[in-house]
């Protein structure tokens, strides 16, 4: 199972607290602000139809979600959101990129540079790292819900490229083109996903072990939880019995 998917698993246990104290919301809104200076209609804007997706699986209010498209588009005033991409290395080595969505680029970078340093990691230089990473849809589903066959049925033919069963679920990975194809044939099979994002993978992985492995599961938490964070990227391998600290 790759950093970035397994990660996933954490997040999910942390999905209901991270909703009770707003953080999903606020990292959705800048999702949407940003993805609408593209364009203001979903149909023709995937990114801005994937966060208004996203928005609606955590019942975020139709209000928020337009107030979040007119911000983006210059129809609301508010304040400008920055979109940089922060690349460094973990404990042992691992790979680490980091989506930021920011009003102060001074201040966040400073911040994370001090997260990384404190957790045995170091900041990068752009381009250090996210050479190792493509740019790919990444779809999750329950193992209880489907099968490979069936997956593979109905996603392939779509324009999916790799299926992995990750233990407990499907990971469904494909261009980014071909994401809302992907999406929608499992619609139409009727396989529910528990999560549809356009995500950064790495498939060259590096193992961590020991004191190194959790290390960098608390570098990953860290991040993850900074304000200013969107989205945290990694190509560590750890393994399940590493995961037993974070529940």
């Amino acid at each position: 199972m790759s950093g970035h998917s397994k990660w996933h698993t954490i997040k999910h246990k942390k999905a209901a607290l991270d909703s009770k104290r707003g953080k999903v919301f606020t990292r959705l809104i800048k999702e949407i602000v940003i993805a609408a200076r593209s364009g203001g209609d979903p149909d023709s804007n995937a990114r801005l139809r994937t966060a208004i997706t996203a928005a609606k699986a955590v019942s975020m209010p139709a209000d928020n979600i337009k107030r979040g498209i007119m911000r983006g588009t210059g129809e609301l005033e508010g304040g400008q959101i920055e979109e940089i991409m922060y690349e460094g290395y973990g404990p042992g080595g691992a790979a680490v990129l980091v989506s930021i969505a920011t009003d102060n680029r001074n201040r966040t970078a400073s911040e994370i540079r001090h997260v990384f340093g404190k957790h045995g990691g170091n900041l990068g230089e752009p381009g250090s790292v996210a050479w190792m990473f493509k740019r790919r849809s990444q779809i999750f589903i329950s193992e209880e819900l489907t099968t490979e066959e069936q997956l593979m049925d109905v996603c392939l033919e779509a324009g999916a490229e790799d299926i992995r069963n990750d233990g407990g679920q499907f990971e469904v990975l494909s261009p980014v083109d071909c994401h809302q194809a992907v999406i929608d044939a499992l619609q139409k099979a009727g396989i529910a996903t528990e999560s549809a994002e356009l995500s950064y993978v790495a498939d060259n992985l590096v193992k961590l072990e020991g004191a190194q492995a959790r290390a960098m599961l608390k570098l990953h938490e860290t991040l993850d939880d900074h304000d200013d964070v969107q989205d945290v990227y990694s190509n560590f391998d750890i393994d399940e019995s590493e995961l037993e600290g974070m529940d």
